[in-house]
């Protein structure tokens, strides 16, 4: 069953697949819908980030590239919906949902590895690609540190990590993820 991004059922059918892998305890596998779901829940309660981000708002969309040697067939799309402290949520999306995000930060899979710590400063070490409104990231630069460190500090195992198994366990659970949940209307219309 494919379902349609932005919906109630997707919504519905997400955090029953959530609710189903974190049934397994971590640690998890960085960009997989249960580390994303430790790192909202992380975002959601820090005060440091609500502080520094009273002022900033915008949907922030990580980017990982795909790596197929470690598992990763396709382009994965984390979109934090942000709102003057508050983090509304954060979903893997549709590509076409990603890429339309206010503040995209894009890198290869080994990047992400290395910026782990601190994305911002790998911005602008052209470690990773940015699109968006620089002046404005840049005004929330504590915001974006803190949401880095926060990243850095759910933990986890990196996809660069795994042995040959957990890389086709990983490429198995993220293909069937990929086929059910990371579509759009307009994507299913175009496949019919």
């Amino acid at each position: 069953m494919i379902l349609n991004y932005g919906t109630a059922e997707w919504e519905s059918e997400y955090q029953a697949e959530l609710a189903r892998r974190m049934e397994k305890p971590p640690p998890y596998i960085h960009f997989t819908p249960e580390w994303v779901a430790l790192y909202e829940k992380a975002v959601q309660d820090d005060a440091e980030y609500k502080e520094a981000a009273k002022q900033w708002e915008g949907t922030v969309v990580l980017h990982i590239e795909p790596n197929p040697d470690h598992g990763l067939d396709f382009d994965i799309y984390i979109m934090m919906d942000l709102w003057h402290g508050d983090c509304r949520s954060m979903r893997i999306v549709p590509p076409e949902v990603g890429e339309a995000g206010d503040f995209i930060i894009s890198g290869a899979l080994e990047r992400w590895a290395m910026s782990r710590k601190d994305s911002s400063k790998a911005v602008m070490q052209g470690k990773l690609r940015f699109k968006g409104d620089i002046g404005k990231i840049t005004r929330a630069a504590k915001a974006a540190k803190r949401l880095s460190e926060l990243s850095s500090a759910v933990g986890g195992k990196y996809p660069l990590t795994l042995n040959p198994e957990e890389i086709e366990q990983y490429r198995a659970v993220n293909n069937a993820f990929a086929e059910k949940f990371l579509y759009t209307e307009q994507a299913i219309a175009a496949a019919q």
